[in-house]
């Protein structure tokens, strides 16, 4: 088993840790963003992985950065064999990557090169990528150019949101960084260098993206919904009660029929400039997710009226 330091943040990286914890490995420290304000009152909240740390009694640090000479210190005087990554949210610095005996293991959620850096589940499904997954990979100072261990495949279908994708490329990454440290102990890990060809890059998705283009054809238009759902969510406006407001639209399917772009055809489907979609889940502003059918009881849309 290995003396490990585990570096993660949100509810995508808690699997992992629990997992790395089941499997006999010391934690000796969790490194996670700080508390940031949040819920109604904008209390400081901490984060899901010092949520589980703190019950698990593993000692938790939040520094706000890693490059003062005292920080890399402390991070060195905990003489792991390795650190595992997933989704800290912070750049390490050489001194850090070069800290542990064995280095540090990020688990990234793409399949290299291809979607390297912030937004690779999102990027994925919005570009109609046929497939993602987890990959294991030794990091080093570039971004997510180190050599990788190993890799699970997971088939995106039309009807993944980014959410659907997160969950299961969670469980799966837990198995595969379990996998990976298992035959690092053994010594037994073998690491191959990323090709040179293929690589993208999933730039952080931008508020400004997420408004829906009716006007483009339906497959993508369905691809960008679920690309961005729940987070920050892909919205349309539409006129409610006499007041437009915005409409974020979290779940669509393929449909059939054709109409104007934005028109409403019956109540749930909607045109695009090629084919249309049906409305499958909504939100209103403050509001929760709902149904479709659910809205419409008390939206007052009717077919004809143009989402936009």
């Amino acid at each position: 088993m290995l003396k490990l330091i585990f570096m993660g943040t949100p509810e995508f990286a808690v699997p992992t840790l629990l997992e790395l914890v089941g499997q006999g490995h010391e934690i000796v420290a969790c490194y996670t963003r700080e508390p940031a304000p949040g819920g109604r009152g904008m209390a400081l909240r901490p984060s899901p992985v010092h949520t589980q740390a703190d019950a698990l009694g593993i000692p938790v640090f939040h520094p706000k950065s890693l490059k003062s000479d005292e920080e890399k210190d402390r991070f060195a005087a905990l003489e792991a064999d390795a650190a595992v990554v997933v989704a800290y949210g912070m750049i390490l610095p050489k001194a850090v990557l070069a800290a542990p005996e064995h280095g540090c293991y990020n688990l990234h959620a793409s399949l290299l090169p291809r979607w390297r850096g912030a937004a690779p589940i999102n990027r994925a499904i919005m570009e109609g990528d046929a497939e993602t997954g987890v990959m294991v990979m030794k990091m080093e100072a570039g971004l997510d150019t180190g050599p990788v261990a190993m890799a699970e495949k997971l088939t995106i279908s039309e009807t993944m949101t980014a959410q659907d994708a997160h969950d299961r490329l969670a469980r799966l990454g837990a198995d595969l960084m379990a996998r990976a440290m298992a035959a690092l102990s053994r010594g037994s890990l073998t690491l191959t260098e990323q090709p040179e060809e293929g690589v993208t890059y999933a730039q952080k998705i931008d508020k400004a993206e997420a408004r829906i283009d009716w006007g483009r054809p339906a497959g993508e238009v369905l691809r960008h919904i679920h690309g961005l759902s729940p987070f920050p969510g892909a919205w349309t406006e539409a006129t409610i009660g006499g007041k437009t407001e915005r409409l974020k639209v979290l779940r669509v399917a393929p449909a059939e029929g054709e109409g104007a772009a934005g028109a409403l055809l019956d109540g749930h489907r909607i045109g695009c400039s090629q084919g249309a979609l049906t409305l499958v889940e909504v939100q209103r502003a403050g509001k929760k997710p709902m149904e479709m059918a659910a809205f419409l009881n008390g939206s007052g849309l009717e077919p004809g009226d143009v989402l936009g």
